[in-house]
């Protein structure tokens, strides 16, 4: 749960904008297993014995106007922690609603609010938000996951939230490594001391869930993904995108025969593109894409909230 109590938070990193040059990435990195996971979690066995499917994630823009690089970079976080709202039966669309009216009366703000019927992302995820306390925000990708009344929109919401951690995960190349790269708002507590808060433990704990049970599911998510570029195990599309022009995702190699490094673009509001001028993609690296677009008759593909490639690049 994001504090509703006040709290200043530092922009210090902000300062990293200035110079943030290229974005990078490393190889993809192997598949990494669970270690040390509990019971079997009958809400995993619902999911899988009903073929529950995430839905797309809607990106959405919202009204947060803090700019500020994580402190590795821009585009550089460093995992993602795991958050509940503790309002139950509010949407994820009354919570970006309330969020995008209160948060400079709040002082706080997340990237992404997830329940059983929609995954929104209001902030790009290249940057921080205001969610966990200044150590936290400085690193981590954040997501808030809306309390549902039933069994089953407990499993679709809890799926969708897996989907959104794995598919961050492999957008920024990071391994998924329970405790480490994907966190609770109580392990950041623990580790970190800016804050007090416990979620989503005593939430889960609600449905017999627990978070060791939710590292289960992302790790089946994420490792499936980057191997058929789904979230089961034979492949296929999953439930399509809201934007136009979508494909199944996958990861792609990008490299520029005639230059140093790949340009990127920027769709703008009236579906132009616009070169991104202070960072590109480094030549002979994996991407984690999801949608394609076009424009003037060329199809770009998305590596990030709203910075796209052209497939001329693409290996």
């Amino acid at each position: 749960m994001v504090s509703k109590k006040k709290f200043m938070v530092s922009l210090a990193t902000a300062a990293t904008l200035a110079g943030a040059g290229y974005v990078t990435v490393q190889n993809v990195v192997p598949n990494v297993g669970i270690q040390n996971v509990q019971a079997a979690s009958a809400i995993n066995d619902y999911i899988a014995n009903n073929n529950i499917q995430p839905v797309s994630i809607q990106n959405e823009e919202g009204t947060f106007s803090q700019w500020f690089g994580y402190e590795n970079g821009v585009g550089k976080p460093e995992g993602v922690v795991v958050h509940e709202t503790a309002t139950p039966g509010a949407t994820a669309r009354n919570e970006v609603t309330y969020f995008n009216r209160e948060w400079s009366n709040m002082y706080s703000y997340v990237h992404a609010f997830v329940d059983n019927n929609e995954i929104i992302n209001i902030h790009n995820t290249d940057y921080g938000v205001w969610g966990a306390g200044p150590t936290a925000n400085s690193k981590y990708i954040q997501v808030e996951l809306c309390e549902v009344s039933t069994t089953d929109q407990f499993a679709r919401s809890v799926s969708n939230d897996a989907y959104y951690i794995a598919s961050k995960l492999i957008q920024y190349n990071l391994p998924f490594t329970a405790g480490t790269t994907v966190l609770s708002h109580n392990d950041v507590s623990q580790r970190y001391g800016d804050t007090n808060h416990t979620d989503p433990v005593g939430y889960f704990a609600k449905w017999g869930y627990s978070m060791d049970q939710f590292y289960e599911l992302i790790g089946s998510y994420y490792n499936n993904m980057k191997n058929n570029g789904s979230v089961t195990n034979g492949g296929g599309n999953n439930t399509p995108d809201t934007d136009t022009g979508v494909t199944d995702s996958n990861t792609i190699n990008v490299n520029n025969s005639n230059g140093s490094y790949v340009p990127i673009v920027a769709f703008q509001n009236d579906g132009s593109v616009k070169t991104v001028t202070n960072r590109a993609l480094m030549n002979n690296t994996p991407w984690y894409t999801d949608k394609t677009r076009e424009y003037n008759g060329i199809t770009y593909r998305r590596v990030a909230t709203n910075e796209w490639v052209s497939t001329q690049y693409v290996i």
